[in-house]
């Protein structure tokens, strides 16, 4: 599916939610909504726009911003709990305002206060931003060839990017370019905008449904305003990274749940037993009940690290951060995202195996939490979890500095 224009948005008036009670039945409001579809978005790659609606008018898209501002500053406990139990029930509208709250994250570390106050102000009222950072076809994720440029006309963006997660449903793009002396700017960008057209052509084969394709932008009005420079956030140490990785792991072990709540389902109420078991039941067979305990404990394991991550983060954002505590809150995020991630590819896996030939027909949809996971965990190497863990562990080195650490 290719299209260039965004899907309609209503406009929404939010709630206002002001403790972690109110978030978290938000999110399981959300969660409610999206389960009974979310099988069938997947195979027809329909977007989860009422749901989405419903996400923006609870008032979630402002849990995290400051007091000051009007938000409910929750803590990342909170920010991460809102996304496991959205995701349970469908990851793909868990992924869509993913980068909404990093971006947000991002807004209140570099930008001034008036530019603050509007953008905040805009996402309290419900609007949601979308993200335009990686590249396609560069040398690596960090490589830009997207331009920012001072006209007679005045400042003008020119780029193509890719992995554009919530921008086709957003009220704002953030979108990374380089300007005229070489340094890294992030343009925030109403929409719609003249030149700027956002193409629906997502083609991966999980998170079907989160339009995560193209952004093509050319010769796109810039407000000089809503420019915001980022060389310095290399320079000095932040959590900006952890928070991304603290969602990305907040949506895994989602998958990871859903899979399993989806496959004791199944197990109980549509398969049969193997001939060799000598059981009446599918859900009485020895080897399936040891396989769900294990991937049961695995599971809340993988929760458990997941909300010490968030503590950890929480009391590092409360101290002026330095290199070291910096460090622990990535090294905490990635031992959760480990786990996370290895939890939700076994768990979608076994419900395959433990329901057997017919978990695979198409009716069911039950591939779609094995195609979700592993897509979504593609989003960084777990293999260099393990080597920055075991690099700060054995010999006290630093993780490195970006969003995938």
């Amino acid at each position: 599916m290719v299209n260039t224009v965004s899907p309609s948005r209503r406009a929404v008036e939010a709630a206002r939610i002001t403790d972690a009670q109110q978030a978290l039945a938000a999110a399981r409001a959300v969660a409610a909504q999206a389960l009974p579809g979310a099988a069938l978005r997947d195979r027809e790659r329909r977007y989860p726009l009422e749901e989405l609606a419903l996400f923006s008018q609870s008032g979630l898209g402002g849990i995290t911003l400051p007091t000051p501002y009007g938000g409910a500053a929750l803590p990342f406990g909170v920010l991460a709990e809102v996304f496991r139990l959205i995701s349970a029930a469908d990851p793909a509208l868990g992924q869509i305002p993913q980068n909404h709250f990093g971006l947000l994250r991002l807004i209140n570390e570099i930008a001034p206060h008036s530019l603050k106050e509007k953008i905040f102000g805009a996402v309290l009222a419900g609007q949601r931003i979308g993200n335009g950072g990686p590249e396609k076809n560069t040398k690596h994720t960090l490589d830009m060839r997207a331009r920012l440029t001072a006209t007679p006309r005045g400042l003008r963006l020119t780029g193509d990017k890719f992995y554009s997660t919530g921008a086709l449903f957003a009220d704002i793009v953030a979108v990374k370019a380089l300007n005229d002396g070489g340094e890294p700017v992030l343009a925030l960008i109403p929409t719609p905008a003249d030149g700027l057209a956002i193409i629906d052509d997502w083609s991966g084969m999980g998170q079907r449904t989160t339009a995560s394709g193209s952004m093509a932008l050319r010769d796109v009005l810039v407000a000089a305003d809503h420019v915001l420079p980022l060389t310095h956030l290399t320079a000095r140490p932040t959590i900006q990274g952890a928070v991304s990785q603290l969602i990305q792991a907040a949506i895994d072990a989602g998958i990871a749940q859903g899979a399993l709540d989806e496959a004791q389902a199944f197990i109980r109420e549509r398969s049969r037993p193997w001939v060799d078991a000598g059981v009446a039941r599918n859900a009485d067979d020895p080897y399936i009940l040891a396989d769900v305990g294990r991937l049961d404990t695995e599971l809340a394991a993988a929760n458990a690290l997941l909300r010490r991550a968030a503590r950890v983060l929480d009391e590092v954002d409360a101290q002026p951060i330095t290199a070291e505590s910096a460090a622990r809150a990535s090294i905490a995020v990635a031992e959760a995202k480990v786990l996370t991630t290895e939890v939700a590819l076994r768990a979608a896996e076994k419900l395959l195996e433990w329901g057997g030939s017919r978990a695979t027909l198409a009716e069911y949809g039950l591939d779609r939490h094995w195609r979700n996971a592993r897509t979504h965990t593609l989003h960084d190497p777990v293999r260099w979890k393990y080597h920055a863990i075991g690099a700060y562990t054995l010999n006290g080195h630093l993780p490195a500095r970006h969003s995938w650490i």
